[in-house]
């Protein structure tokens, strides 16, 4: 099953629900601040990805600026990363889809269209 992290005030969450909806892709969502996914979850989410962690990252967060993460992210090891975001769901980039092979983050709909159809 696909699971669909977002965030219910992200516009970009909001646009990437409705293409899921009105293409039938079945579904699990969960909040990414209300219940963001646990750290052994992101280890298991960054394992699927050959890309690098930054991806993962919410980059136009104001918490992403006050942690000044931009200097600490290409250091930073994968199960950091995964304590930080399992912590603080604004922190991951939204939406995240993942099944028990793909991860996308954000919402492209080619990208959604090529990967998620």
């Amino acid at each position: 099953m696909k699971k669909f992290y977002c965030y219910a005030r992200c516009s970009t969450c909001k646009k990437a629900e409705k293409w899921l909806l009105e293409n039938q892709v079945q579904f699990d969502k969960q909040d990414l601040v209300a219940d963001p996914p646990t750290k052994e979850e992101l280890l298991a989410i960054f394992a699927k990805s050959d890309r690098p962690l930054r991806y993962f990252f919410n980059t136009s967060g104001q918490d992403y600026r006050k942690l000044n993460l931009k200097e600490k992210v290409p250091t930073m090891t994968k199960a950091e990363a995964a304590t930080m975001m399992s912590e603080n769901g604004k922190l991951i980039k939204r939406p995240l889809m993942v099944d028990e092979k793909t991860v996308t983050c954000g919402f492209k709909p080619e990208v959604y269209q090529e990967t998620w159809l």
